[in-house]
């Protein structure tokens, strides 16, 4: 019998040689995992159905090759679509349908802006809508849009400065008579002596034309000019396109507005208000010539809101001043959060989120079935898979412009194949003794 020992222990050694040879053949293999060979003792049964208490075991067998899903070394790459996974979880790959798994996150696009890994199988994940907003529904393959994002019309501006109260009333002099002379003077956009300050914007129309909002302060004389709102100080806002003056609605001729400010230099209100909700707001109507498709006769209406500006005794400033309208842009480049949205950057300076990668975890990983090219399928022993954004439940997070090192420990298989060898040779040498000892009794006579 000790010829079947020693067979089954050659048997045995030689499938674990084939197992470390495999995970150091993969050493360098993105996103393998290594496997490790388990074995089990035989023994055979006597005729009543139970071991004797002298039984010898008849050797040994391979009782499973269990892949090791630990986590394996990020190393980091120039590609954006390289995409680790840091923590549990798989990539969830779609073949015409076929759905696989797998840990390889070298990914690239192929020529209809699919996501795809090398063998063409399509990453899943959940889309996104012209809007940006994510589908709710179930994964499907992930595709890079790489169209323009359409332009955006100017709809506000939000402006919040300082207009110096030391300022004096554009064209009067110092007083030096009581009651002071006060000499107005009418408002002129080339002319810096007829306003206290000014700031300029960008504005785009529906097509994404820019155009150079230009906006006026001046202060106003209540000795000469009666004062519209509730306040200690107010100024008039003048304003031009492109060098046009804007003939506006406001209590001076061609100005937009006014707002005032209380003793404390706090605003109070605009005038005319924009709306009863935005007491410090007025609208401004902009042209902005012809084949915009713009409300009436190629103009846009503008919400110019001063919330947060005051009138303190220090120099004129501006802390704020933005728009909510932009051109259109080309997807400069695209990168992936930790939890698996694809945002892309353009160059209008805007962003949008594409998609989200999804990851896959399953109850016993080791129950699936390796089909090669880095992938795995699901089987009855794996369960159903458990599908979820990143960073969510056990799913891991993502990295991106980075790959999963092999988890294969070179060093330590280096050691388990000379302990296998070491092995195979004692099995070798077991069947020798044993064919020494029949040679022996052959030979008697």
């Amino acid at each position: 019998m000790g010829f079947q020992q020693g067979l089954s222990g050659l048997n045995a050694a030689s499938k674990s040689l084939d197992v470390i040879g495999n995970n150091i053949s993969n050493a360098n293999t993105v996103g393998f995992k290594q496997a490790q060979a388990q074995f089990a003792d035989v023994y055979a049964n006597s005729l009543s159905g139970a071991g004797g208490g002298n039984s010898v075991g008849i050797g040994t067998k391979v009782s499973a090759v269990v892949q090791q899903f630990t986590q394996g070394n990020i190393t980091s790459t120039n590609n954006p679509l390289d995409i680790a996974i840091n923590g549990g979880g798989f990539f969830r790959m779609s073949t015409n349908g076929a759905i696989s798994y797998s840990r390889n996150g070298q990914f690239q696009l192929d020529k209809t802006g699919n996501i795809v890994n090398a063998q063409g199988a399509q990453l899943t994940g959940y889309v996104a809508n012209a809007s940006g907003v994510l589908s709710t529904g179930a994964p499907a393959p992930l595709n890079i849009n790489t169209a323009d994002i359409p332009p955006a019309q100017t709809t506000g501006i939000s402006s919040v400065m300082n207009l110096d109260s030391r300022k004096l009333v554009p064209g009067t002099q110092v007083p030096v008579t009581i009651p002071p002379v006060i000499t107005p003077v009418a408002f002129s956009a080339t002319d810096p002596t007829t306003y206290n300050s000014s700031t300029s914007i960008a504005v785009y129309d529906s097509l994404g034309n820019s155009h150079v909002l230009q906006s006026f302060y001046v202060k106003v004389d209540s000795a000469v000019t009666p004062p519209t709102l509730p306040a200690t100080a107010e100024w008039d806002v003048f304003a031009t396109v492109d060098g046009n003056l804007i003939n506006g609605t406001g209590a001076t001729t061609n100005s937009i507005g006014r707002v005032g400010f209380d003793s404390f230099g706090k605003l109070t209100a605009a005038t005319p208000a924009f709306s009863l909700t935005d007491p410090r707001s007025f609208k401004v109507v902009v042209p902005v010539g012809t084949g915009a498709v713009t409300p009436i006769n190629n103009t846009v209406d503008i919400k110019l809101d001063f919330t947060g500006t005051t009138q303190f005794g220090s120099d004129f400033s501006v802390s704020k001043n933005t728009q909510d309208g932009y051109t259109s842009g080309k997807l400069s480049k695209f990168n992936t959060a930790k939890d698996g949205t694809i945002v892309g950057s353009y160059t209008n300076g805007k962003t949008a989120v594409l998609g989200q990668v999804v990851l896959a975890n399953f109850t016993n990983p080791n129950g699936l079935q390796s089909s090669g090219d880095n992938q795995w399928t699901e089987t009855a022993t794996s369960g159903a898979p458990l599908v979820g954004p990143p960073n969510s439940g056990s799913l891991g997070t993502l990295t991106s412009s980075a790959t999963e090192d092999s988890n294969t420990d070179l060093t330590g298989e280096l050691v388990n194949m000379i302990t296998a060898q070491r092995i195979y040779q004692a099995n070798a040498q077991t069947i020798k003794t044993q064919d020494q000892v029949l040679q022996t009794l052959v030979n008697l006579r």
